[in-house]
Protein backbone atom coordinates (compact mmCIF):
# COMPACT_ATOMS: atom_id res chain seq x y z
CA UNK A 1 0.00 0.00 0.00
CA UNK A 2 1.26 3.47 -0.86
CA UNK A 3 2.25 5.52 2.18
CA UNK A 4 1.89 9.28 2.34
CA UNK A 5 4.04 12.03 3.80
CA UNK A 6 3.20 15.69 4.21
CA UNK A 7 5.88 18.33 4.65
CA UNK A 8 5.95 22.13 4.77
CA UNK A 9 8.90 24.35 3.82
CA UNK A 10 9.79 28.00 3.48
CA UNK A 11 11.50 27.31 0.15
CA UNK A 12 10.98 24.27 -2.03
CA UNK A 13 13.45 23.74 -4.89
CA UNK A 14 12.60 21.38 -7.75
CA UNK A 15 15.82 20.13 -9.33
CA UNK A 16 19.24 19.34 -7.84
CA UNK A 17 21.48 20.39 -10.71
CA UNK A 18 23.75 23.45 -10.49
CA UNK A 19 20.88 25.99 -10.39
CA UNK A 20 18.93 24.01 -7.81
CA UNK A 21 21.98 23.40 -5.63
CA UNK A 22 22.87 27.11 -5.68
CA UNK A 23 19.29 28.18 -4.94
CA UNK A 24 18.84 25.75 -2.04
CA UNK A 25 22.26 26.55 -0.57
CA UNK A 26 21.80 30.31 -0.56
CA UNK A 27 18.26 30.07 0.81
CA UNK A 28 19.34 27.69 3.59
CA UNK A 29 22.28 29.94 4.46
CA UNK A 30 19.74 32.74 4.99
CA UNK A 31 18.06 30.60 7.64
CA UNK A 32 15.10 29.38 5.57
CA UNK A 33 13.67 25.89 6.00
CA UNK A 34 14.55 24.46 2.57
CA UNK A 35 13.86 21.23 0.71
CA UNK A 36 15.09 20.00 -2.68
CA UNK A 37 13.25 17.46 -4.84
CA UNK A 38 15.07 15.62 -7.62
CA UNK A 39 14.42 12.39 -9.50
CA UNK A 40 18.09 11.38 -9.59
CA UNK A 41 19.53 9.20 -6.81
CA UNK A 42 22.22 11.77 -5.95
CA UNK A 43 23.00 15.48 -6.20
CA UNK A 44 24.25 17.03 -9.41
CA UNK A 45 21.50 16.74 -11.99
CA UNK A 46 22.56 15.71 -15.48
CA UNK A 47 25.70 17.84 -15.65
CA UNK A 48 27.14 17.03 -12.19
CA UNK A 49 25.79 13.49 -12.01
CA UNK A 50 26.85 11.27 -9.13
CA UNK A 51 27.06 13.59 -6.12
CA UNK A 52 30.28 14.71 -4.41
CA UNK A 53 32.04 11.41 -5.11
CA UNK A 54 31.32 11.67 -8.85
CA UNK A 55 31.87 15.42 -9.26
CA UNK A 56 34.53 15.95 -11.89
CA UNK A 57 35.38 19.62 -11.25
CA UNK A 58 36.44 21.68 -8.27
CA UNK A 59 33.46 23.97 -8.97
CA UNK A 60 31.03 21.07 -8.62
CA UNK A 61 32.72 19.71 -5.50
CA UNK A 62 32.75 23.14 -3.88
CA UNK A 63 29.05 23.76 -4.42
CA UNK A 64 28.05 20.27 -3.31
CA UNK A 65 30.05 20.53 -0.10
CA UNK A 66 28.55 23.96 0.54
CA UNK A 67 25.09 22.45 -0.05
CA UNK A 68 25.76 19.65 2.44
CA UNK A 69 27.03 22.16 4.99
CA UNK A 70 23.87 24.28 4.62
CA UNK A 71 21.89 21.05 5.13
CA UNK A 72 18.62 21.57 3.24
CA UNK A 73 16.32 18.55 3.16
CA UNK A 74 16.94 16.43 0.05
CA UNK A 75 14.26 14.19 -1.46
CA UNK A 76 16.29 12.20 -3.98
CA UNK A 77 14.70 9.72 -6.38
CA UNK A 78 11.52 11.81 -6.14
CA UNK A 79 9.45 13.36 -8.92
CA UNK A 80 7.02 16.25 -8.70
CA UNK A 81 4.00 14.99 -10.65
CA UNK A 82 1.55 17.86 -10.27
CA UNK A 83 0.00 20.60 -8.19
CA UNK A 84 -2.75 19.92 -5.68
CA UNK A 85 -3.45 23.62 -5.16
CA UNK A 86 -1.36 26.83 -5.13
CA UNK A 87 1.36 26.32 -2.56
CA UNK A 88 1.08 22.53 -2.60
CA UNK A 89 2.72 20.07 -5.02
CA UNK A 90 2.38 16.32 -5.25
CA UNK A 91 5.51 14.20 -5.49
CA UNK A 92 6.20 10.49 -5.72
CA UNK A 93 9.15 8.45 -4.49
CA UNK A 94 8.76 4.78 -5.38
CA UNK A 95 5.74 3.77 -3.26
CA UNK A 96 5.77 6.93 -1.14
CA UNK A 97 3.35 9.72 -1.95
CA UNK A 98 4.49 13.15 -0.76
CA UNK A 99 2.43 16.30 -0.36
CA UNK A 100 4.90 19.18 -0.18
CA UNK A 101 3.77 22.63 0.93
CA UNK A 102 5.85 25.71 0.33
CA UNK A 103 5.91 29.44 0.95
CA UNK A 104 8.09 30.01 -2.12
CA UNK A 105 8.93 27.64 -4.97
CA UNK A 106 12.10 27.63 -7.10
CA UNK A 107 11.95 25.71 -10.38
CA UNK A 108 15.40 24.52 -11.47
CA UNK A 109 14.31 21.69 -13.74
CA UNK A 110 17.21 21.94 -16.21
CA UNK A 111 17.21 20.90 -19.84
CA UNK A 112 17.36 17.81 -22.02
CA UNK A 113 18.85 16.99 -25.38
CA UNK A 114 16.98 17.79 -28.57
CA UNK A 115 16.65 14.76 -30.82
CA UNK A 116 15.98 15.15 -34.52
CA UNK A 117 14.90 11.98 -36.35
CA UNK A 118 16.81 10.39 -39.22
CA UNK A 119 16.46 6.95 -40.83
CA UNK A 120 17.76 4.27 -38.47
CA UNK A 121 17.83 6.46 -35.36
CA UNK A 122 15.77 3.83 -33.49
CA UNK A 123 18.45 1.15 -33.95
CA UNK A 124 20.04 -0.15 -30.73
CA UNK A 125 23.19 1.81 -29.77
CA UNK A 126 22.00 5.02 -31.43
CA UNK A 127 21.44 7.30 -28.43
CA UNK A 128 21.72 10.81 -27.12
CA UNK A 129 25.21 12.22 -26.62
CA UNK A 130 24.53 13.07 -22.99
CA UNK A 131 22.64 9.81 -22.58
CA UNK A 132 25.65 7.73 -23.63
CA UNK A 133 27.90 9.76 -21.36
CA UNK A 134 25.53 9.11 -18.45
CA UNK A 135 25.55 5.36 -19.16
CA UNK A 136 29.34 5.31 -19.20
CA UNK A 137 29.38 7.19 -15.89
CA UNK A 138 27.07 4.48 -14.57
CA UNK A 139 29.42 1.69 -15.64
CA UNK A 140 28.76 0.92 -19.31
CA UNK A 141 32.04 -0.43 -20.77
CA UNK A 142 33.13 1.75 -23.68
CA UNK A 143 36.84 0.93 -24.03
CA UNK A 144 37.71 -0.03 -27.57
CA UNK A 145 34.25 0.87 -28.93
CA UNK A 146 33.95 3.09 -32.01
CA UNK A 147 31.68 6.06 -31.24
CA UNK A 148 30.61 8.68 -33.78
CA UNK A 149 29.52 11.85 -31.95
CA UNK A 150 27.09 13.95 -33.99
CA UNK A 151 24.63 16.83 -33.78
CA UNK A 152 25.36 20.34 -32.58
CA UNK A 153 26.46 22.33 -29.56
CA UNK A 154 29.34 22.44 -27.05
CA UNK A 155 28.09 19.22 -25.44
CA UNK A 156 29.43 17.22 -28.39
CA UNK A 157 33.06 18.06 -27.62
CA UNK A 158 32.60 17.45 -23.90
CA UNK A 159 31.06 14.04 -24.55
CA UNK A 160 33.71 13.10 -27.11
CA UNK A 161 36.49 14.05 -24.69
CA UNK A 162 34.89 12.09 -21.85
CA UNK A 163 34.40 8.96 -23.97
CA UNK A 164 37.95 9.19 -25.28
CA UNK A 165 39.27 9.41 -21.71
CA UNK A 166 37.48 6.14 -21.00
CA UNK A 167 39.02 4.34 -23.92
CA UNK A 168 36.53 4.87 -26.73
CA UNK A 169 37.68 5.39 -30.30
CA UNK A 170 36.13 8.51 -31.87
CA UNK A 171 36.23 8.21 -35.69
CA UNK A 172 34.58 11.61 -36.12
CA UNK A 173 32.82 14.45 -34.31
CA UNK A 174 30.11 15.77 -36.67
CA UNK A 175 28.96 19.36 -36.04
CA UNK A 176 26.08 20.59 -38.21
CA UNK A 177 26.95 24.26 -37.73
CA UNK A 178 28.97 25.96 -40.45
CA UNK A 179 32.56 27.04 -39.98
CA UNK A 180 31.47 30.69 -40.24
CA UNK A 181 29.04 30.27 -37.34
CA UNK A 182 31.68 28.49 -35.29
CA UNK A 183 34.16 31.27 -36.02
CA UNK A 184 31.69 33.91 -34.85
CA UNK A 185 31.08 31.83 -31.74
CA UNK A 186 34.82 31.61 -31.13
CA UNK A 187 35.21 35.40 -31.34
CA UNK A 188 32.37 35.84 -28.84
CA UNK A 189 34.34 33.80 -26.30
CA UNK A 190 36.95 36.56 -26.09
CA UNK A 191 34.65 38.23 -23.55
CA UNK A 192 34.63 35.02 -21.48
CA UNK A 193 38.21 33.97 -20.69
CA UNK A 194 36.99 31.13 -18.50
CA UNK A 195 35.17 29.54 -21.40
CA UNK A 196 38.23 29.88 -23.61
CA UNK A 197 40.17 27.95 -20.98
CA UNK A 198 37.49 25.26 -20.96
CA UNK A 199 37.68 25.03 -24.75
CA UNK A 200 41.46 24.70 -24.75
CA UNK A 201 41.23 21.98 -22.11
CA UNK A 202 38.75 20.05 -24.28
CA UNK A 203 41.02 20.48 -27.30
CA UNK A 204 43.91 18.92 -25.38
CA UNK A 205 41.71 16.06 -24.18
CA UNK A 206 40.48 15.38 -27.71
CA UNK A 207 44.00 15.29 -29.13
CA UNK A 208 43.89 14.31 -32.80
CA UNK A 209 40.21 13.34 -32.81
CA UNK A 210 38.77 14.28 -36.26
CA UNK A 211 36.23 17.14 -36.22
CA UNK A 212 34.00 18.19 -39.12
CA UNK A 213 31.71 21.21 -39.39
CA UNK A 214 28.93 21.29 -42.01
CA UNK A 215 28.39 17.62 -41.18
CA UNK A 216 25.29 15.75 -39.98
CA UNK A 217 23.78 12.24 -39.89
CA UNK A 218 21.77 11.00 -42.86
CA UNK A 219 21.09 7.40 -41.78
CA UNK A 220 22.14 4.80 -39.22
CA UNK A 221 22.58 1.36 -40.78
CA UNK A 222 22.63 -2.20 -39.47
CA UNK A 223 20.78 -5.49 -39.36
CA UNK A 224 19.18 -5.61 -35.92
CA UNK A 225 21.91 -3.45 -34.40
CA UNK A 226 24.03 -0.48 -35.37
CA UNK A 227 26.85 -1.22 -37.80
CA UNK A 228 27.58 2.14 -39.45
CA UNK A 229 26.33 5.66 -39.93
CA UNK A 230 26.11 7.67 -43.14
CA UNK A 231 26.86 11.38 -42.73
CA UNK A 232 26.77 14.30 -45.12
CA UNK A 233 30.15 16.02 -44.87
CA UNK A 234 30.59 19.21 -46.87
CA UNK A 235 27.98 17.99 -49.34
CA UNK A 236 29.39 14.48 -49.78
CA UNK A 237 28.10 11.25 -48.25
CA UNK A 238 30.49 9.28 -46.06
CA UNK A 239 29.83 5.94 -44.36
CA UNK A 240 31.58 5.36 -41.04
CA UNK A 241 31.62 1.91 -39.34
CA UNK A 242 30.83 2.30 -35.63
CA UNK A 243 29.53 0.58 -32.51
CA UNK A 244 27.68 3.60 -31.08
CA UNK A 245 26.28 6.90 -32.33
CA UNK A 246 26.01 9.64 -29.71
CA UNK A 247 23.72 12.26 -31.23
CA UNK A 248 22.07 15.40 -29.88
CA UNK A 249 21.08 18.74 -31.37
CA UNK A 250 21.79 21.08 -28.46
CA UNK A 251 19.30 21.43 -25.60
CA UNK A 252 15.66 22.25 -24.92
CA UNK A 253 14.34 23.39 -21.51
CA UNK A 254 12.37 21.18 -19.15
CA UNK A 255 9.56 23.70 -18.75
CA UNK A 256 6.59 21.32 -18.45
CA UNK A 257 6.14 21.84 -14.70
CA UNK A 258 6.36 25.62 -15.08
CA UNK A 259 3.73 25.51 -17.83
CA UNK A 260 1.48 23.26 -15.75
CA UNK A 261 1.66 25.66 -12.81
CA UNK A 262 0.70 28.55 -15.11
CA UNK A 263 4.02 30.40 -15.49
CA UNK A 264 4.21 32.49 -18.66
CA UNK A 265 6.51 31.14 -21.37
CA UNK A 266 8.17 33.40 -23.94
CA UNK A 267 9.89 31.85 -26.91
CA UNK A 268 9.72 28.47 -25.21
CA UNK A 269 11.44 29.66 -22.02
CA UNK A 270 10.04 30.65 -18.62
CA UNK A 271 9.66 34.42 -18.33
CA UNK A 272 11.32 35.89 -15.22
CA UNK A 273 12.14 39.33 -13.85
CA UNK A 274 15.49 40.57 -12.52
CA UNK A 275 15.04 38.56 -9.31
CA UNK A 276 14.18 35.35 -11.22
CA UNK A 277 10.49 35.71 -10.28
CA UNK A 278 8.05 34.15 -12.72
CA UNK A 279 4.67 35.65 -13.54
CA UNK A 280 3.21 33.66 -10.62
CA UNK A 281 3.44 34.98 -7.05
CA UNK A 282 6.08 33.22 -4.94
CA UNK A 283 7.33 31.08 -7.85
CA UNK A 284 10.89 31.55 -9.13
CA UNK A 285 12.82 29.89 -11.93
CA UNK A 286 16.55 29.53 -12.55
CA UNK A 287 18.89 27.80 -14.96
CA UNK A 288 18.18 26.38 -18.40
CA UNK A 289 14.36 26.74 -18.31
CA UNK A 290 14.90 30.53 -18.51
CA UNK A 291 17.46 30.26 -21.37
CA UNK A 292 20.17 27.77 -22.32
CA UNK A 293 23.29 29.40 -20.90
CA UNK A 294 25.49 26.77 -19.26
CA UNK A 295 26.63 26.01 -15.74
CA UNK A 296 28.01 29.43 -14.76
CA UNK A 297 24.81 31.26 -15.63
CA UNK A 298 22.69 28.56 -13.99
CA UNK A 299 24.63 28.97 -10.74
CA UNK A 300 24.24 32.77 -10.68
CA UNK A 301 20.52 32.55 -11.47
CA UNK A 302 20.13 29.90 -8.78
CA UNK A 303 21.85 32.10 -6.22
CA UNK A 304 19.62 35.07 -7.08
CA UNK A 305 16.47 32.96 -6.93
CA UNK A 306 17.43 31.32 -3.63
CA UNK A 307 18.42 34.56 -1.96
CA UNK A 308 15.27 36.36 -3.10
CA UNK A 309 13.02 33.43 -2.15
CA UNK A 310 14.54 33.61 1.35
CA UNK A 311 14.01 37.39 1.54
CA UNK A 312 17.53 38.73 0.86
CA UNK A 313 17.06 40.92 -2.21
CA UNK A 314 20.05 43.14 -1.34
CA UNK A 315 22.60 40.32 -1.70
CA UNK A 316 20.75 39.03 -4.75
CA UNK A 317 20.94 42.42 -6.47
CA UNK A 318 24.73 42.44 -6.07
CA UNK A 319 24.88 39.45 -8.47
CA UNK A 320 23.02 41.17 -11.32
CA UNK A 321 26.13 42.50 -13.06
CA UNK A 322 27.77 39.07 -13.24
CA UNK A 323 24.55 37.60 -14.56
CA UNK A 324 24.21 40.25 -17.29
CA UNK A 325 27.65 39.41 -18.65
CA UNK A 326 26.85 35.70 -18.76
CA UNK A 327 23.42 36.25 -20.30
CA UNK A 328 25.02 37.67 -23.43
CA UNK A 329 26.45 34.20 -23.98
CA UNK A 330 22.92 32.77 -24.31
CA UNK A 331 22.16 34.65 -27.53
CA UNK A 332 25.55 33.63 -28.92
CA UNK A 333 24.82 29.95 -28.28
CA UNK A 334 21.42 30.17 -29.95
CA UNK A 335 22.84 31.81 -33.07
CA UNK A 336 25.77 29.46 -33.39
CA UNK A 337 24.00 26.14 -32.88
CA UNK A 338 20.48 26.65 -34.24
CA UNK A 339 19.58 23.56 -36.35
CA UNK A 340 19.94 24.30 -40.06
CA UNK A 341 17.02 24.03 -42.47
CA UNK A 342 18.57 21.11 -44.37
CA UNK A 343 17.96 18.85 -41.36
CA UNK A 344 14.22 19.01 -42.07
CA UNK A 345 14.74 16.97 -45.24
CA UNK A 346 16.73 14.16 -43.59
CA UNK A 347 13.90 11.93 -42.25
CA UNK A 348 12.08 9.81 -44.84
CA UNK A 349 8.32 9.30 -44.78
CA UNK A 350 8.90 5.92 -43.10
CA UNK A 351 11.12 7.33 -40.36
CA UNK A 352 9.64 6.87 -36.88
CA UNK A 353 9.24 10.28 -35.22
CA UNK A 354 7.27 9.35 -32.07
CA UNK A 355 9.22 6.46 -30.61
CA UNK A 356 6.79 5.78 -27.77
CA UNK A 357 3.85 5.16 -30.12
CA UNK A 358 5.80 4.10 -33.27
CA UNK A 359 4.35 6.91 -35.40
CA UNK A 360 6.14 7.55 -38.73
CA UNK A 361 6.55 10.92 -40.38
CA UNK A 362 4.04 10.02 -43.12
CA UNK A 363 1.17 9.82 -40.61
CA UNK A 364 2.13 13.07 -38.88
CA UNK A 365 2.85 15.27 -41.87
CA UNK A 366 -0.72 15.12 -43.22
CA UNK A 367 -1.96 17.21 -40.28
CA UNK A 368 -1.85 20.98 -40.03
CA UNK A 369 -1.30 21.41 -36.29
CA UNK A 370 0.23 19.45 -33.43
CA UNK A 371 -3.10 18.85 -31.69
CA UNK A 372 -4.62 17.20 -34.78
CA UNK A 373 -1.57 14.97 -35.20
CA UNK A 374 -1.77 14.00 -31.54
CA UNK A 375 -5.47 13.15 -31.64
CA UNK A 376 -5.25 11.10 -34.83
CA UNK A 377 -1.93 9.31 -34.32
CA UNK A 378 -1.25 9.40 -30.53
CA UNK A 379 2.01 11.18 -31.31
CA UNK A 380 3.25 12.64 -28.02
CA UNK A 381 0.87 10.57 -25.88
CA UNK A 382 3.36 7.88 -24.83
CA UNK A 383 5.33 7.57 -21.58
CA UNK A 384 7.68 10.48 -22.44
CA UNK A 385 4.65 12.75 -23.01
CA UNK A 386 6.21 14.36 -26.07
CA UNK A 387 9.56 15.18 -24.49
CA UNK A 388 11.38 13.51 -27.40
CA UNK A 389 9.11 14.01 -30.39
CA UNK A 390 7.69 17.38 -29.31
CA UNK A 391 10.82 19.50 -29.95
CA UNK A 392 11.43 17.54 -33.17
CA UNK A 393 7.96 18.38 -34.45
CA UNK A 394 8.37 22.02 -33.46
CA UNK A 395 11.48 22.10 -35.65
CA UNK A 396 10.18 20.02 -38.56
CA UNK A 397 6.78 21.72 -38.89
CA UNK A 398 7.15 24.97 -36.90
CA UNK A 399 4.35 23.76 -34.61
CA UNK A 400 3.86 25.34 -31.22
CA UNK A 401 4.19 23.16 -28.16
CA UNK A 402 0.93 21.67 -26.96
CA UNK A 403 -0.68 22.23 -23.59
CA UNK A 404 0.66 20.44 -20.51
CA UNK A 405 -1.70 18.34 -18.43
CA UNK A 406 -1.15 16.60 -15.11
CA UNK A 407 0.58 14.43 -14.21
CA UNK A 408 3.89 15.79 -15.44
CA UNK A 409 5.28 12.24 -15.31
CA UNK A 410 3.53 8.84 -15.22
CA UNK A 411 2.25 8.33 -11.68
CA UNK A 412 0.12 6.06 -9.50
CA UNK A 413 -3.58 6.87 -9.16
CA UNK A 414 -3.21 7.03 -5.38
CA UNK A 415 -0.44 9.62 -5.70
CA UNK A 416 -2.61 11.82 -7.91
CA UNK A 417 -5.38 11.86 -5.31
CA UNK A 418 -3.23 13.80 -2.84
CA UNK A 419 -5.03 11.99 -0.03
CA UNK A 420 -3.79 9.95 2.89
CA UNK A 421 -4.33 6.25 2.00
CA UNK A 422 -7.03 4.47 3.96
CA UNK A 423 -5.60 2.21 6.70
CA UNK A 424 -5.76 -1.48 5.95
CA UNK A 425 -8.50 -3.21 7.97
CA UNK A 426 -7.80 -6.37 9.93
CA UNK A 427 -10.53 -8.28 8.06
CA UNK A 428 -8.85 -7.42 4.75
CA UNK A 429 -5.88 -9.57 5.72
CA UNK A 430 -7.96 -12.60 6.67
CA UNK A 431 -11.00 -12.66 4.39
CA UNK A 432 -10.22 -10.11 1.70
CA UNK A 433 -13.53 -8.42 2.50
CA UNK A 434 -14.47 -5.03 3.87
CA UNK A 435 -15.78 -4.98 7.39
Amino acid sequence: MTSAERKQFDVLVVGAGPAGIAAATRAAECGAHVAVVDDNPALGGQIWRGGVAGAGTSQAQGWMRRFLSAAPRLFSGTRVIGQQEPGVVLAEERDIQRTLRYRTLVLATGARERFLPFPGWTLPNVMGAGGLQALVKSGLPIRGKRVVVAGTGPLLLAVAAYLRQHGAEIPLVCEQASWSRLLDFGFSLLAHPGKIAQGLKLKLELGSTPFAANCWPLAAQGSGHLESIVVLRNGEKQEIPCDYVACGFHLVPNNELAALLGCELRGGFVAVDDFQRTTLPFVYCAGEPTGIGGVDLALIEGEIAGLTAAGDEITARALFARRRKLQKFVATLVRAFAPREELKTVPSQETIVCRCEDVPLSRIGVHAIARAAKLHTRCGMGPCQGRVCGPALEFLFSWEAGSVRPPVFPARIKSLSGREPEPELESDKTTGGIR
